[in-house]
Order: structure tokens, then C-alpha cells, then sequence
């Protein structure tokens, strides 16, 4: 395995730090688009961290009646408020950050757009995490399931909250300030939120160092 190697991930909302450590240590970066909708993930889901210990924000679904229904295909739910509501915790657990100010008016259209589908919500976001990290290799939508491009990782499942023992050996977190370090210790792996709010232009450089596929 080398940096030459390209990476099949999941879509993923406002995605863990795991999730670009691995972005951008490959060339080329395929975000899988015709998998089934698989519950208790990333996909729809993202995890801060509050005064109260870590905070898991859900993207509600609308999931139907029939089968299985493919990640493109998936539509948001607005009959609640979650937006709004999702803004104010992101709101009262960043507030106090280094580089909240900063990013705040980048982050926050992202929750007041209604986008109909989950996916185009998810690339939207990932656009704008990339414009703020510097992130210069963008990600390729799959053409279909079956195809995973040669000499490609498939880490569709890989990075996931329900995989409770980390089985990619080449990534190590870097630890670095948050906002409730002092009450909490250090939580690994959160939305790349908390790591743009506390580290802001440093980040780029903790997920790098957190990654190494030298080798």
C-alpha cells in the first residue's frame, strides 16, 4: 500500500476526522452512490462534543414502505426542525472555540438550505470542508456498486460507529486541544467539526500526521 492507492468511501455527514486523514492521502477518492441506506452510520449521522460529553446529530430520512432504498435515492425529512436545532448545539458546543468566529459563516447556509436528497447534502458539505481545509484532490461519484476501481481501497464499512475496535492499522489520531479537554480528556475521532474549530488552518497538518501509509 502506497500514497498512489485510490479509496472507495461511504457518503458521510459532516464525516470524522478518520474519514479525511484517509481523504486526503490518496490521489483519487470515490464516494460509493448505490449501496442500500445502512442505518447507525456516518452516512446520516456525525458526532460532536458538548459540555454534557459527546453529542451524536442525525439527519432524520424518509425511508418508504418498499425495499431497500439505494443512498442516492435517499431523501432528507424536514417536517421537523433539525436544522435549526442541530445549529444551536453546534452553536453552544463550538462558541468558546479558537476558530469558530472564523468559520461560522461557511458552516451555518449549510444548515438553512433545504436539499432533497442526502447525498447532494453530504457532497455540499464535503465541498465546503474541503474549500476551508485545502483539500485539492476532489472525490468521483461510483458509476455503480459492483465496480471498485483497480488498485482501490474499499472502505465503505471501514470507518463506521459501529466498528468499536479501529481496524485500519495505519491511522493513529493526533491528539490536539478541545474545547473541554480539561473536563473530558481527549476525544478521538469526532466530525471534522470539532477539528476545524479548534485547530482551523492546523488541521490539515494534525490529518496528515495522524496517517501513515508509507509503507
Amino acid at each position: 500500500m502506497n500514497q498512489e492507492t485510490k479509496i472507495l468511501l461511504s457518503t458521510a455527514y459532516f464525516a470524522p476526522i478518520h474519514f479525511y486523514a484517509r481523504y486526503i492521502a490518496h490521489p483519487e477518492v470515490y464516494i460509493e452512490q448505490f449501496e442500500h441506506f445502512n442505518k447507525q452510520t456516518y452516512r446520516n449521522r456525525c458526532v460532536v462534543l458538548g459540555g454534557n460529553g459527546q453529542i451524536t446529530l442525525i439527519v432524520p430520512v424518509i425511508k418508504g414502505r418498499g425495499p431497500k432504498i439505494l443512498i442516492k435515492d435517499l431523501k432528507v425529512a424536514y417536517d421537523m426542525e433539525w436544522q435549526r436545532n442541530q445549529w444551536r448545539t453546534i452553536f453552544s458546543a463550538y462558541n468558546s472555540s479558537p476558530y469558530f468566529e472564523y468559520y461560522k459563516d461557511d458552516i451555518q447556509p449549510l444548515f438553512e438550505k433545504k436539499t432533497k436528497y442526502l447525498l447532494d447534502l453530504n457532497q455540499s458539505i464535503n465541498t465546503t470542508i474541503c474549500e476551508l481545509l485545502e483539500i485539492e484532490n476532489s472525490s468521483k461519484l461510483t458509476p455503480d456498486f459492483e465496480s471498485i476501481p483497480e488498485n482501490t481501497l474499499n472502505f465503505r464499512e471501514t470507518i463506521s460507529p459501529k466498528n468499536k475496535i479501529q481496524t485500519d492499522t495505519n491511522y493513529n489520531e493526533v491528539p490536539y486541544t478541545q474545547v473541554f479537554s480539561e473536563k473530558f480528556g481527549f476525544t478521538p475521532n469526532l466530525s471534522i467539526l470539532d477539528l476545524l474549530f479548534n485547530e482551523g488552518p492546523n488541521s490539515y497538518s494534525i490529518l496528515e500526521e495522524s496517517l501513515n501509509i508509507s509503507q
